[in-house]
């Protein structure tokens, strides 16, 4: 089992960090980069064997054009170099995922546009690979930024994960959709034959993960086993927001308050399922702290191995 981290911009919020609308997590990185790398350090003492960049905000739809256009490139270097070095202080192995948001806001997929995604994307790509083990695309709410997305990485050097975040408004049980609309099973299709090495869900609510998971793992393991191919890993990092009925187009624009029935405990329930339902990786997205992560880490990863008695 592989455990992530959690939300990192709900997480500098809580260590006090500067935080808010619409720079989000950027903020921390321009006035406090310091509060990023301890933060990194929370999610790290806590059991994650995987840390994202803090690169989620850095695009015009947070920082603005102006911004991003003169403070990406050092930025995106600066974030790099946190996460690599927070990954590389401990004695064990830390993997560090290159975070790519979506180009034009979180739950937007009617905004998305291909070719300025691609040069944002390549962007991204060339200031974070030097410290990427893994590139993650997170909070993909199309089957068109999905695709875009492999497409511009697939020929990476680090292992390629992508993530979608579902419709968690108005669920249908057993279909699954993106936040597009578009059902689960059109992505599936999609991606078929493209070059991915994990599936994953995030930044949606936890009660609608768990058909995900499993629908996803039967078809990739029959697609897999159709052409001899090993399978693509599944995966789930909930958040902790309350249902957003009346304001869900803004949800770039609000810090929503956070659901407190999602403790450690009640986390760990979901994820239990998860994993029962096919999921090999594990985390947590906005709102999931370290306490959840360090109980995810406890409970679901197995215990290192016992070294035998040396009675020479």
């Amino acid at each position: 089992m592989i455990i992530l981290d959690g939300g990192l911009g709900r997480q500098l919020e809580a260590m006090g960090a500067p935080f808010r609308q619409p720079e989000w997590s950027a903020l921390a990185l321009m006035e406090a980069p310091h509060s990023v790398r301890d933060a990194h350090d929370a999610f790290i003492e806590a059991g994650a064997d995987v840390i994202s960049t803090n690169t989620y905000a850095i695009v015009p739809f947070h920082i603005g054009e102006e911004r991003y256009e003169a403070q990406s490139e050092e930025l995106l270097t600066l974030a790099a170099k946190l996460a690599r070095d927070a990954a590389d202080a401990v004695p064990h192995s830390v993997q560090v995922a290159a975070s790519i948001p979506p180009m034009f806001g979180s739950y937007k997929p009617d905004a998305f546009e291909i070719q300025g995604a691609r040069r944002m994307m390549q962007h991204f790509r060339r200031f974070l690979a030097p410290v990427a083990d893994i590139f993650i695309g997170e909070t993909l709410s199309s089957v068109s930024e999905v695709t875009t997305y492999l497409d511009m990485f697939a020929d990476c050097a680090a292992d390629l994960w992508v993530s979608v975040t579902l419709e968690d408004v108005d669920p249908v049980a057993d279909k699954p959709r993106l936040r597009s609309g578009e059902p689960l099973s059109e992505l599936l299709l999609s991606v078929e034959g493209l070059r991915f090495d994990a599936l994953l869900f995030n930044c949606s609510q936890p009660e609608v993960m768990n058909d995900a998971v499993a629908i996803s793992r039967t078809e990739l393991e029959t697609f897999s086993r159709q052409h001899g191919a090993s399978r693509p890993m599944i995966g789930a990092y909930a958040n902790a927001f309350p249902l957003m009925d009346e304001d869900y187009e803004a949800a770039n624009e609000n810090i929503h308050q956070l659901r407190k029935d999602i403790t450690a405990e009640a986390y760990l329930r979901f994820a239990r399922e998860w994993v029962d339902s096919g999921a090999d990786i594990i985390g947590g997205c906005c709102g999931i702290t370290p306490d959840h992560i360090r109980t995810l880490a406890k409970t679901l990863k197995a215990p290192p191995p016992v070294a035998a008695p040396d009675y020479a």
